[in-house]
């Protein structure tokens, strides 16, 4: 299957995921404040204004998918997949919301508790959760596997809403074993306070993604790949960077490479490297390799045979470190012996 089969099956599978999301979102809800209407319960309540985050951030996620969808073009080069963490982000939002909305009514709850109906309640809201968590788990699933951020970051919500749901069944219930009005607007409270929490960490992962926060992973994957498969004349590595769109990751890196190569030598053996990174991490991931000479600097950790301008022995090749890896290039200047420091090796 070809790359675009790969993507447009892919873009199937969110656009779908973001249906399933908005209509299973919507009925859940309905059933949730069905629920509250029974039994006028605070706790109740927070779990069905949750609910509504869900149908509003379900619908902003359908628009999110397909335009993170559209190929690049000349005015986005990079593609349009931040889009998704804008919708992350916005969502992490309505979240907060809740929270807010939550903590207010059960304040008012404890002074005012006006509890009906209890077990009918209980029932409601149990098959309600049932539902979220079995919509939070294909939402996860389908996330991780079309690699899209906005239906990962839809489907922990989800899960929230499922521990959410499963405070107020044991709110409701203590209420009924014990006949202690006020524990339903405490448990209502609690609710809040864990919404609150959830709709930060939605926007600090959104947030980080949109400042092209390092993709600390991916950047482990490549060192392993290079070190597994580089060949003598890719000398070190540096200044490699890897950020995140979307589903796509795009990559650059500076290859130190043997200084009297030509730059059609230089371009194949940096072609095959992308080859090789294309193979092991997926055709999701963009790479863009800059050839620098080694400017004699790195002898005695280069192991290129056929080298003429030798300075040095060669002594052995450093492994590559994240550290080395992802800061900026030495000085060109660098003595063979400095540079061995430079890479947190020590020379003989």
């Amino acid at each position: 299957m070809s790359h675009a089969d790969v993507a447009e099956t892919d873009q199937r599978l969110r656009i779908r995921a973001g249906v399933i999301s908005l209509v299973a979102g919507a009925a859940i809800c309905a059933a949730k404040f069905a629920a509250f209407a029974v039994t006028h319960s605070a706790a109740v309540l927070s779990d069905a204004l949750e609910s509504i985050v869900n149908v509003v951030a379900a619908s902003f996620l359908i628009g999110s998918v397909f335009f993170a969808g559209i190929p690049a073009d000349r005015n986005h080069p990079y593609g349009h997949g931040k889009i998704e963490f804008f919708s992350a982000v916005f969502e992490g939002g309505l979240v907060a919301f809740a929270a807010i909305a939550t903590i207010v009514n059960a304040v008012d709850a404890f002074f005012h508790p006006r509890l009906e109906a209890l077990e009918q309640g209980l029932l409601i809201t149990g098959g309600a959760a049932a539902a979220n968590l079995a919509l939070g788990v294909f939402l996860l699933r389908v996330g991780r596997r079309a690699q899209s951020p906005a239906i990962v970051a839809d489907g922990h919500h989800v899960l929230s809403d499922v521990w959410t749901s499963a405070g107020v069944l044991v709110g409701l219930g203590l209420v009924a074993l014990t006949s202690i009005p006020w524990l339903d607007p405490m448990i209502a409270a609690g609710l809040g306070l864990y919404l609150a929490y959830t709709g930060f960490r939605l926007v600090r992962r959104a947030a980080g993604a949109l400042l092209d926060e390092e993709d600390t992973k991916t950047v482990r994957d490549l060192l392993a790949t290079l070190e597994e498969d580089r060949p003598p004349g890719i000398i070190r590595v540096h200044y490699l960077r890897a950020i995140r769109s979307g589903r796509r990751t795009h990559v650059d890196a500076h290859l130190v490479m043997p200084e009297f190569w030509t730059v059609d030598r230089a371009h194949a053996v940096a072609d095959a490297m992308e080859r090789r990174l294309h193979e092991r991490l997926g055709d999701d991931v963009d790479v863009m390799f800059h050839s620098d000479p080694c400017r004699r600097a790195y002898c005695s950790g280069c192991d290129v045979a056929d080298c003429p301008v030798r300075a040095a022995p060669f002594v052995r090749r450093p492994p590559l470190t994240i550290e080395e890896a992802t800061h900026p290039d030495p000085p060109k200047d660098l003595s063979p012996t400095t540079a061995f420091q430079f890479e947190g090796s020590t020379a003989p």
